[in-house]
């Protein structure tokens, strides 16, 4: 088996910032060639690397390079995995179960970049499970931040009903028939093994991922003595307004960027 994080192919895409370079990657992982997008800002100093950890799933939630340019801009080298099974990748995503070992190795990837100093870990919506199996997986990791984020996979099953059949699905069933199945996905069971300091950004009106994601998050991390800092929005919802969503993104790559 080909060694995880192993660059395959680099391809240019166009980037919508002049200051910032976009390469699409082919890489492995588990075996399984897997595709993702890596954003450098134009130079050679030496810089954080930001894995950015995407929601949804399939063709919903996809990779935006605009967003991904917009975090390097900031002073990242930022990759975000597609996921297996995504736009011309291998195998398949299961939400949380074996592609979170594209996360692992998009992690891996970043730490033997030549011009990245420490890895931070990003992740949105369902990205918010990835970003904490990969802080547990990745002890080192410089900093967590988890916006909007999936913590509990029994909850989002309860709650999403319209997501149901595609977690039966790729889970292979329910809660209620397979709870371990969920426990296994939902990362606040192991949340003692995460080092990194933790922010956690969340609309109090989301309905696609419920606060109670972010708040059983935080009283976990409270509980084990973590760090851990909360950003609440009492008047949002899992999407941001423009002008805010940019002030957010400053203000936690700021927040990043303390934690050394």
């Amino acid at each position: 088996m080909k060694e995880d994080r192993k660059i395959v192919s680099r391809w240019r895409y166009p980037s919508p910032n002049p200051q910032v370079s976009l390469t699409l990657i082919t890489y492995i992982s588990q075996g399984l060639t897997v595709k993702g997008l890596l954003a450098e800002p134009n130079g050679r100093e030496a810089l954080d690397g930001f894995l950015y950890l995407r929601g949804g799933i399939k063709n919903v939630g996809k990779v935006r390079p605009a967003r991904i340019a917009q975090f390097a801009a900031e002073g990242f080298i930022v990759f975000a995995p597609f996921y297996r099974g995504n736009q011309g990748g291998e195998g398949n995503e299961d939400f949380g179960g074996e592609d979170r070992n594209d996360a692992f190795a998009g992690f891996s990837l970043l730490q033997s970049h030549p011009r990245v100093k420490q890895v931070h870990i990003f992740g949105f919506s369902r990205g918010g499970i990835m970003a904490l199996q990969s802080a547990i997986q990745f002890p080192s990791a410089a900093s967590l931040v988890t916006w909007g984020g999936v913590s509990d996979m029994e909850l989002t099953y309860r709650e999403r009903e319209d997501l149901r059949k595609m977690l039966k699905r790729v889970i292979g069933g329910t809660p209620d028939k397979y709870p371990e199945r969920y426990r296994d996905r939902t990362p606040l069971y192991e949340l003692q093994h995460i080092e990194a300091p933790v922010l956690i950004i969340h609309g109090w009106n989301d309905s696609n991922v419920s606060v109670e994601h972010a708040k059983r998050l935080e009283r976990g991390l409270n509980a084990l003595n973590k760090k851990v800092e909360a950003w609440y929005f009492k008047e949002f919802t899992h999407y941001f307004p423009p002008a805010v969503n940019r002030q957010v993104v400053k203000d936690l790559c700021n927040w990043m960027k303390a934690q050394r």
